[in-house]
Order: C-alpha cells, then sequence, then structure tokens
C-alpha cells in the first residue's frame, strides 16, 4: 500500500482544497492530511482560523479522497511522521516549492502540486471584507 501525506489548514474548505486532495490521492493509495491545530495556527503560522480544529476535522473526513485526519502541532513534526506513518510520498502545493525538501533524506518522495490558481482561502477572505 502506497501512504500520501499533505499538511495544512484547510480553513473555509473550497475546490481548490478538494483538487489537492483528489490529486494528491491519486498518487498512492492511503492519503493522510495532517490538519493544523488551533493552537499551531495562531502561535506559529500567526493565522485566526474561522472554522475550529474539529470543525475543520470533520469536514476533511467527510471528503472521499482523506482516509485519515492526524493533528499538525508544530513544524519539527514533519520528520517523525514520515516514520511513523510509514508514508511513502510528501505532498504539499507548489507554493511550498523547495521547503521540504529535506524529507527526501527519510526516503520518502516529495511532490509540490500545482495549486488551483483562481482560489484562495486568503482571496475568499479578502473579497468577502470587501463586499460588506
Amino acid at each position: 500500500m502506497k501512504r500520501i501525506i499533505t499538511y495544512g489548514t484547510f480553513d473555509l474548505l473550497h475546490y481548490g482544497h478538494i483538487n489537492l486532495l483528489r490529486r494528491a490521492k491519486a498518487l498512492g493509495d492511503y492519503l493522510i492530511v495532517a490538519l493544523s491545530t488551533d493552537e499551531f495556527n495562531w502561535n506559529e503560522k500567526h493565522k485566526k482560523t474561522y472554522f475550529t480544529y474539529e470543525q475543520r476535522k470533520q469536514l476533511l473526513e467527510s471528503i472521499r479522497y482523506v482516509d485519515l485526519v492526524i493533528p499538525e502541532t508544530n513544524w519539527e513534526q514533519k520528520r517523525t511522521d514520515m516514520h511513523e506513518y510509514h508514508i511513502d510520498t510528501f505532498v504539499m502545493g507548489d507554493d511550498w516549492k523547495g521547503k521540504f525538501d529535506f524529507l527526501n533524506d527519510e526516503g520518502v518522495d516529495v511532490v509540490y502540486l500545482p495549486r488551483t490558481p483562481e482560489i484562495s482561502t486568503s482571496q475568499i477572505k479578502t473579497d468577502l471584507n470587501h463586499s460588506v
């Protein structure tokens, strides 16, 4: 069984997220999503999410491409996750290109998928703020 992992916040879930998850799942048999916790988003990424971790987790678990959702609590856990979950392929959007190449040293393939260009959570939030 080929195991894939991706990481993210997945707030305001949209079709760009679904595209990423669908393409990630197509690379293997079992897709794990490491979902950033509320604390990690606020303390490390300086992001405030609209939906809580539990709400975002429930949304992700309802998507047929996703087999398991685990918490992402810090930047360093990626290296240990590769071994703990027996990962074959690490997938991220291409806006992170090159940032996780060090995971090749852990014996996994690192793949950066093109983002869906016309959609982003940041853009949705900006558009909503300006529509009032």
